[in-house]
Parts: structure tokens; sequence; C-alpha cells
């Protein structure tokens, strides 16, 4: 039988050369056969750098064993086998550590310490700038920090840490660090969130977490939105602007559903777009109407439509799949105002206006907290808006401090719920995310109960299926955010009322559409002044307007209660 042929291989080669100079040196040096193994690790593979690592360990000594030990331990810890990282560990003497492995064993201990739940021990060992490693490994970095911080209840330094490793996440990654930064903002109280924000340098990536969380509770921002070169929206083949900030486009399309199921919808956008359009006496840009047919790949086929022919603005699509088709493209030559909320935010140098349901939950939960209310009650319909906006509404109020004593979902038609209010106990509030006449069939449930004369906030949809002031004197005192066009009136639009008497599609429910539309010309020929505002925001008639550094448009309502049945405006909605 032949004898095996010995092969040596470049690997084995590596590790031979790198043993004769390790074995008398004290040098932390690093070899072709370490830097394989760590390539191997950053490809996912940290069992196999893991092993390599661990052998080339056992054959030196000194600072190069150490280096080698610490790589093996951090590549064992990736692999899921935190045991044998930790006996490694132990044999690391890490003041013979430096560079990259030096960054990546303080974030090994880091991580190890924050399952012991020692946080201090994170904030200690997680000092330097891990700016020379991987960006995976930098994002892991800041948000290590971040939970030890958090732990320590400093919750604005935490969405510090993780606003800087929300720059290094994207994808779900990026959203659900997103939604954490505004859960740690939502728990501090006015006074922290504007003096700590108003500290942020430019450019700090917090900052812009932290203007948003202001707006929404009504606060003045210290100083406009950080936009870097990337997200500014392109205004340069625009004419210079007006003393007032006006500056629309010199050709613009706006993509609608003008057939399919939206089409109706679409038509009422269309016409209140219209109405701010031939409002304007000052220069107007040229517009083309392209209909999306309601679907993302007619949303597709218009954008290109739209770009051919030589536009350089764009406002649309309206539905939220049109909406997603178009943002997840991986270019989009000619900036857009989109009609809707994406799953993502907007890519850089585009923006989003939108009436989501879950913008209504967030309104009312701040309307409440700025009232004092803190144990409430949420009876909301089984439909969509009905479950967006209480599911935005609970997690909101709860972040701020404040507790759902209950959940009660109804029917279009409400069942005899007096048994569940009564379970609910006392509260100091109650939340009505449901259409009017869902409203009025539960009003008589809730004066049985004991509850007719507590706090009482709707959303948008109370006004839906009223019209009857003797049947909807059953909702009076429910404060509810409406638009500003229909509760005070707007300069540059006739009255509501006298509009929706001459034009179908500004009448009922279609009235907001209608509102939306005028605000999205609005906020077209004013992008540049929305941008760069700190003060009151852009009057609209949907309410008042702002444009957060990630390109979303914020908007705050008008508000109204209804009295003697009939909707009245509350001033400020204070």
């Amino acid at each position: 039988m032949n004898k095996p042929v010995a092969r040596i291989s470049a690997l084995s080669l590596s590790m031979l050369l790198f043993v004769g100079c390790a074995t008398t040196s004290v040098a932390p040096t690093s070899s072709p056969a370490q830097q394989a193994a760590i390539t191997l690790l950053e490809q996912g593979k940290p069992r196999e750098a893991a092993q390599q690592l661990e052998a080339q360990a056992a054959l030196v000594r000194g600072a190069g064993k150490s280096l080698l030990l610490a790589d093996a331990a951090f590549a064992w810890h990736e692999a899921g086998d935190s045991a044998r990282a930790r006996m490694l560990m132990a044999q690391v003497q890490p003041r013979q550590l430096s560079g990259a492995t030096r960054l990546r064993f303080n974030l090994l201990q880091a991580e190890l310490a924050l399952s012991d739940k020692q946080p201090a021990n994170v904030l200690q060992v997680l000092t330097e700038n891990p700016g020379t490693l991987p960006a995976p490994l930098q994002a892991r970095w800041y948000l290590a920090r971040a939970q030890a911080l958090e732990t320590t209840g400093d919750a604005f330094s935490a969405a510090a840490e993780r606003a800087r490793a929300g720059t290094l996440l994207s994808g779900s990654e990026r959203n659900d660090n997103q939604r954490a930064i505004t859960r740690l903002l939502a728990g501090l109280n006015d006074a922290t969130l504007s003096s700590r924000a108003a500290a942020l340098p430019v450019g700090d990536p917090l900052y812009n977490h932290a203007g948003r969380a202001m707006i929404g509770r009504g606060l003045p921002l210290p100083r406009p939105f950080d936009r870097d070169t990337a997200a500014q929206l392109d205004t340069s083949k625009r004419p210079a602007a007006d003393a007032d900030g006006y500056r629309p486009p010199v050709k613009m399309a706006v993509l609608l559903p003008l057939s399919g199921n939206l089409a109706a919808a679409g038509a009422s956008v269309r016409d209140g777009l219209l109405a701010g359009y031939y409002g304007e006496s000052r220069r107007r840009p040229s517009i083309d109407f392209i209909d999306t047919k309601g679907n993302a790949s007619g949303a597709g086929a218009a954008y290109d439509k739209a770009v051919a022919s030589g536009v350089d603005f764009i406002v649309g699509p309206l539905g939220r799949d049109e909406v997603d088709a178009l943002f997840h493209r991986s270019e989009l030559p000619v900036p857009l105002l989109a009609l809707n909320r994406g799953k993502d935010a907007p890519p850089p140098g585009n923006a989003a206006f939108s009436l989501a349901p879950e913008d209504d939950g967030l309104m009312a939960a701040e309307y409440l907290l700025s009232r004092e209310r803190r144990n409430v009650l949420v009876i909301a319909s089984n439909d969509d808006a009905g479950r967006r906006s209480s599911n935005a509404f609970k997690e909101r109020f709860s972040e701020r401090g404040g507790k759902v004593a209950a959940t009660i979902s109804v029917s279009e038609a409400p069942a005899d719920i007096t048994a569940q209010l009564r379970q609910a106990g006392s509260v100091d509030a109650i939340l009505l995310a449901v259409k009017g006449n869902q409203a009025r069939a539960l009003a008589p449930q809730l004066a049985l109960a004991g509850l007719s004369a507590v706090s009482r906030v709707g959303t948008s949809q109370l006004t839906a299926g009223t019209g009857k002031a003797e049947e909807d004197a059953a909702l009076d005192g429910i404060a509810f955010p409406t638009d500003a066009w229909s509760s005070r009136g707007v300069a540059g639009l006739p009255a509501a009322a006298a509009v929706a008497t001459t034009l179908p599609t500004a009448r009922g429910g279609a009235g907001r559409l209608f509102a939306f539309g005028y605000d999205a010309w609005k906020i077209t020929a004013y992008m540049e002044k929305l941008a760069t505002s700190t003060g009151g925001g852009l009057s609209g008639a949907t309410g008042t307007l702002h444009l957060d550094g990630f390109g979303n448009v914020l908007r705050t309502p008008a508000w109204s209660t209804f009295s003697a049945g009939r909707p009245v405006a509350i001033g400020d909605g204070r």
C-alpha cells in the first residue's frame, strides 16, 4: 500500500514560519495564518476560525499567544460556545493586546458582561473608538454601550449610542433600533429632552431623532434638523426663493390612482392639490397627472414616464404598496414627495407625507399626557384603522410613563361591553379609536359604567358616520384630531362647507383627502423652508407641517370636540 503523500499547504507553511518568529518575539505581531483565520471569521465561519486560531496559539508563547487566544475566544463566542470563550479569555494577558484584536476582545468582554448583568463592566471596557472594526462589530459596540447605559438609567446617552449604531445598520435591524431610540426618548420629560438635545453638536446622529420627538410634543427645535448633502432635496433647477420661502419646481408630475379601486381617493387628492395650485398667483410649474392604476407596477411605470418627460419633482404615489415599490428601488433619479408612509424611511433626498392611522394614535397619546392623564382605557374598532391607531397609542402612551388599564375591541355594531368596562377599574381617560356611529352606540354603556365624565379622546375616525346633530349629541365632549381647514379655516381656501356644496371630491370624509392634496402642493412649493425652519412650521389645511431629518413630513393637527352634536374647534387643542 502506498503511503499518503505529505502535502504542506500555504496555510501550514505560514503557521510554521509564524511559530519560528513568535517564539523569539514578545511583540504582538499578526501572521498571515492569523489573518487567514480572521478572514474566515468575517466570512461567517467562526468555528473554523476558532479552531485554527486555537491551534496556532498552542504553538507559540508570549504576546503572540495572547493575541491568538484573544481572537480564538472571540471566534468561539461568535460560534455560540461562550463557555470555551470564557476558558480561553482567562489565559489572555489584556495588556499584550493591540489593534483590532484588542477591540474585538473588549467587545467580547462587554457582551459577556451584559449577559452577566454587569453594565458597569461594559462601560469600563468599551471606552475606545471602534472605527477600525468592520461595521457590524462597530454597531454591536455601540449597542452594547446603549444597553449598559439604559440599565444605569441614562436613557438619553443610551439613545445616543443607538443613534451611532443606526448609521451602520440596515433593514429590519435599523427599523428596530429606531423604535428603541423613540422609546428611550419618550421616557424623558420635556425639560430634559429639550436641554440635552440643544447640547448635541451639529451632525450628532441623535439630534434628528430628538428633534422629531420634540415636534411630536409641540416643543421648539433648538436648530434646524441636520441634513447631509445626500439627504438634501435637490432644488438646484428651481429659480431662487421668494421672501416667504416660496420656491416651487419648474416641471412637476403627480402620480395618483385615477382609475381602479383607489380612484375616488386619488380624485380628492388631485382636486385639493389643484385648489392650492390655482390659488397661487406667482410662478407655477407645469404639471402633469399620471395614473398609477392603484398598484405597484402602475406606480413604477408612472414614475418612469414622469422621469422621461423631464420633470424635476414628483408628487405621489398614494398607495402604501406603490410607495414601497418606489422606495425599494436602487435609484430614484428625480426626487419625490410620497403621499403615504412606506415600510422604511424615505431614501435620502426624498420625502413622505401621510395621514396614517398611527399618527392619530400618537397625537392622542400626547394630547392626554399633556393633560396629566396617566391611566387610560382603550376602546378600538376591530378594523385596520382601529387596530393601527390604538396600537400606536398604547406603545407611545406606555413609553411616556402612562398605563393602559385595558383594551376592548368592538365590531361595527358594538355588543354589550358593560362587564368589560367595569373590569377595567378606575381610569382617568378613554381612547375611542372608533367611528362616530360606534361611539354613539357605546355612549350609554360608558354612562352606565360611570365613565361618561372622564376625559375622552378619539381619532379622526370619529367623524365617520356622523352628520345629524340630534344623534351626534351623544358624542359631546369627545376631543379628536382633525384638519385645520374644516375646524377653523385656512387662508387661501374657501370654507370647507362651501367647497363641499359644489365639489363632491371635498364632501364628507373625502374632505380630509382634499385638504391632504392641498398640503401636498404647499409642501412641494415650500420644501426648502420646511427643511430649514426651527419655528412654527408651515400652516397647512391638515395642520401645522414640519419636515424631520429623515424625510418625513410631521403634522400637528387641529383639535375639535362635539358640542350640541356638532364639531367645534378647541383653540390650540389645549
